[in-house]
């Protein structure tokens, strides 16, 4: 049984994700920054319906937290499947953003990512196959005005996926981003209304976090072992 790692597995998206690899198979370990209550009644949820899950906690931007919580990972077993989901946004224009919203925006979505990738990717590359996801957001693809921060961080997750898809390529592993535009959850609710959806988005909903799910568990499928590099929206045609 392949092993798979989603970080953030306790969010909206990241519930989605574990739900729908453990689905496919897969045994899920589900992970949160702080909440474990979260990721353990996620893992309680794939349980009762006879999936493979356990859960794990730690900050992914204490770099050592996270190694030694790797380390306690892999000697169990290699992962082979890595999806980097944890992220947060703090929002303001950058002509009034602090230098402390910026830091930890970045820090969480693109410092917690290397954290997280670096020290499983040895043992990855030993079994010749492996798929990583990355999800950036639409912010980084096109910006959004009031979240520089966020729209940087989520660029570089796309030109560090685009990196590692090339170093990896030889080894059976590819390595994609996912750019979600507005998906119904927590972390959307309180910045879009229903009205403000459907003028910005042309199909004038909200996706669904089963959908994006739907996609990752495509691309750590086998049958997407020829797509690498790529950066797949997913946005009800917003661009």
């Amino acid at each position: 049984m392949k092993r798979a790692l989603v970080t953030g597995g306790s969010g909206d998206i990241g519930s989605a994700i574990c739900r729908r690899l453990a689905a496919a198979g897969l045994h899920v370990i589900v992970h949160a920054n702080r909440n474990i209550v979260k990721s353990e009644a996620v893992v309680a949820e794939i349980k009762a319906s006879s999936g493979s899950a356990e859960s794990v906690c730690f900050d992914i931007t204490d770099s050592a937290a996270t190694l030694s919580a790797i380390d306690a990972i892999l000697a169990a077993g290699t992962i082979q499947v890595l999806v980097n989901n944890a992220g947060i946004h703090d929002d303001a224009i950058m002509a009034g953003m602090s230098q402390a919203q910026w830091r930890e925006v970045i820090d969480v979505n693109l410092n917690g990512f290397f954290n997280v990738t670096q020290p499983l990717l040895l043992p990855m590359m030993q079994t010749r196959w492996g798929r990583i996801i990355n999800l950036s957001s639409i912010a980084g693809v096109m910006g959004n005005r009031g979240q520089a921060n966020y729209a940087a961080a989520k660029a570089g997750l796309i030109g560090a996926s685009k990196s590692l898809a090339n170093e990896m390529a030889s080894r059976g592993i590819t390595v994609n981003a996912v750019a979600p535009g507005i998906i119904s959850g927590e972390m959307t609710s309180e910045v879009f209304d229903k009205a403000t959806i459907k003028k910005i988005v042309p199909m004038q909903r909200a996706g669904q976090p089963e959908e994006v799910a739907a996609l990752v568990a495509f691309l750590a499928s086998d049958e997407a072992a020829y797509i690498s590099g790529q950066v797949i929206g997913i946005n009800g045609a917003m661009a």
